[in-house]
């Protein structure tokens, strides 16, 4: 199987990276195109693989065909790739952000697969959550094959399009949210004494830890709560200042705002 990439940037990277080192495919068997020519190199010396041309090249020889470019040129790239498409029928692949699966469709004059992909930042360290639709000519190879790429990089779910602007807030947006949290813990530790260093790594250790338990347990994050806060304890003290504070208004203000946003872009 040979899968190609029309863009480079850090999200193609970060999937390049997972599937050569899960081995889904040989990094000889990535075939990389973009504009920007010294990307191409950084992935070509990084995981080996093979430098075209053009768009087209990418369409006529690659079975999957991952349209890795910022949503404001894809209209232009489809149109490039189209009679390759026609002919040699690959698998395309979006990870353009708002591009529904009708404006993909529609911006092609032939038929295609068409697989939409909303991968997070996290596919950096293989750790993202992934989200994915399919319009109507996609059979049960191509969503076997991009599950099983995907999980190359974090892990994936089938999700009905009305969903992708949700999943973008939970996925997409939640890591700053995150981000933000461990640093105030941070910064709460050197606060109270102790090297930045220090606190950053216990507490990025902790939030890891805490994400692992849940999904890996069968008990709601509530019970988990209880288990760790002991009557009269310092956990419970700091449980109860987080309500008073508003901790879960705050959170659930951020998710309806991000939402908000993304219904007016």
């Amino acid at each position: 199987m040979k899968i190609g990439f029309i863009g480079c940037g850090n999200m193609a990277t970060a999937i390049i990276k997972g599937i050569v080192k899960s081995d889904f495919v040989k990094g000889e068997d990535i075939l990389i195109f973009d504009v920007y020519s010294p990307a191409c190199e950084i992935i070509k010396n990084d995981y080996g693989a093979e430098i075209l041309n053009s768009e087209i090249d990418i369409a006529e020889k690659a079975d999957i065909v991952f349209l890795a470019v910022k949503p404001n040129v894809i209209a232009s790239v489809l149109k490039k790739i189209e009679n390759a498409v026609s002919i040699f029928h690959p698998l395309l692949v979006s990870i353009a952000a708002g591009k529904t699966l009708d404006f993909l469709c529609n911006s092609l004059k032939t038929n295609a697969r068409i697989i939409r992909v909303m991968p997070n930042i996290n596919a950096k360290v293989s750790e993202a959550i992934s989200a994915y639709c399919f319009n109507n000519l996609v059979n049960e190879c191509d969503k076997e094959n991009i599950e099983k790429l995907l999980n190359c990089i974090g892990k994936v779910m089938c999700l009905d399009e009305s969903a992708f602007p949700l999943f973008g807030v939970l996925g997409g947006c939640a890591p700053a949210y995150t981000y933000m949290f461990i640093d105030a813990l941070a910064r709460a530790g050197v606060k109270n004494g102790m090297k930045k260093d220090d606190a950053l790594k216990i507490a990025a250790q902790t939030v890891y830890g805490s994400a692992k338990m849940i999904l890996e347990s069968s008990e709601h994050p509530w019970k988990l709560i209880d288990n760790v806060c002991s009557p009269g304890g310092t956990t419970i003290e700091g449980v109860t200042s987080l309500q008073a504070d508003g901790f879960e208004k705050a959170v659930h203000n951020a998710v309806d705002k991000a939402l908000d946003k993304d219904k007016r872009l």
